[in-house]
């Protein structure tokens, strides 16, 4: 209860602060205050001092512009006065401050500005994430440079959502498949026993390749694609099939040895191929590309992939091809999709 009146007392303080002596001030308390709650790993009160340290700014980079916008800084030679042939100094007809003068360096102002520039709207859906995950216990940086590029690939991500929801015939943004690939066994007499087939059809890759993908993905989509050791080249060769162009991939290790003949496989590849222009993780949101997960029924991937994708993209229109179950958001096809949920 103290600390929570300590952080309404500061914020009335900020929102009654006149100069930007009193603003500097409380942005510089904050700083510290964050400084100590991360050593003494007090969580809360780092989550708070940081808040308060980001709408100080804020508060401090309105009040700069708005100065330099009516009054203006001086420089140092102007702030000075000149000198005159005979080296004695002029008294200087301008007495606008410098920023030496309020206490503030050019890298604060330059970052105060900026983040004063970021909207309302935008400034607390930053701020909601910066508590968010100091909260998860992520190691967050607080270079505005770097939010501002995230909110701006996040409002990419929005308004591409928006033009495809918009499109007559519905086109995907994301695209999910887990091709049932027919991978042909040394020998068909001992080898059976664990092949695909046992489970569900398979396809040939031809036939997956056949298949008229391209026509529900938008201008704009991107295609998240399975691929077993064995079928890396044919899972390649049905991306490009499908008019994707391969961009990276992720290793889904798993917490089970399996079958192969060069190695006993213990992982998939998860490959990301794009068509068209989509905005790509910002900076510092990427997730590791080996991801430990534990294996379910056959075939089955894992939750985390799932959420992995929605992460990187919520807003867009998505389909899983070769869906086992229904996803709330999601529209599905495949051998065991759910009909109430098939594309």
């Amino acid at each position: 209860m103290t600390q929570l009146i300590r952080y309404e007392t500061a914020r009335s303080a900020l929102a009654e602060a006149r100069n930007v002596d009193e603003v500097k001030d409380i942005r510089d308390k904050s700083e510290a205050m964050r400084a100590y709650a991360r050593m003494a790993k007090d969580t809360q009160l780092e989550i708070d001092a940081t808040e308060l340290r980001l709408r100080a700014e804020r508060r401090l980079g309105i009040m700069l512009s708005e100065h330099k916008r009516t009054i203006g800084f001086a420089s140092g030679g102007e702030h000075g006065g000149r000198s005159k042939i005979d080296g004695s100094r002029e008294e200087p007809s301008n007495q606008r401050p410098t920023l030496a003068d309020v206490g503030i360096d050019k890298k604060l102002s330059s970052r105060a500005q900026r983040i004063g520039g970021i909207g309302e709207q935008a400034f607390e859906a930053m701020v909601d994430s910066v508590r968010d995950r100091i909260a998860k216990g992520d190691r967050i940086s607080l270079d505005i440079a770097a939010v501002d590029k995230k909110e701006r690939r996040a409002e990419r991500e929005r308004d591409l959502a928006a033009k495809q929801a918009a499109l007559p015939d519905k086109r995907y943004g994301v695209i999910y498949a887990d091709p049932e690939w027919q991978f042909e066994v040394y020998s068909r007499d001992t080898g059976m026993d664990r092949a695909a087939d046992n489970h569900y059809p398979t396809s040939t890759t031809e036939d997956i390749c056949n298949r008229p993908v391209s026509d529900i993905a938008a201008d704009d989509c991107v295609l998240f694609l399975w691929a077993t050791v064995p079928m890396l080249p044919d899972a390649l060769r049905v991306m490009d099939a499908w008019d994707f162009q391969y961009k990276s991939h992720c290793v889904w290790a798993k917490d089970r040895i399996g079958t192969g003949y060069w190695f006993r496989n213990q992982h998939e590849i998860l490959l990301v191929g794009t068509r068209g222009n989509v905005p790509a993780p910002a900076m510092g949101t990427q997730v590791e590309s080996l991801i430990d997960a534990p294996v379910g029924r056959h075939s089955e991937k894992p939750a985390k992939f799932y959420e992995l994708i929605e992460r990187y993209f919520p807003n867009l229109p998505k389909i899983e091809l070769n869906a086992r179950a229904a996803r709330p958001g999601w529209d599905a096809w495949g051998y065991e999709a759910p009909v109430s949920e098939m594309a």
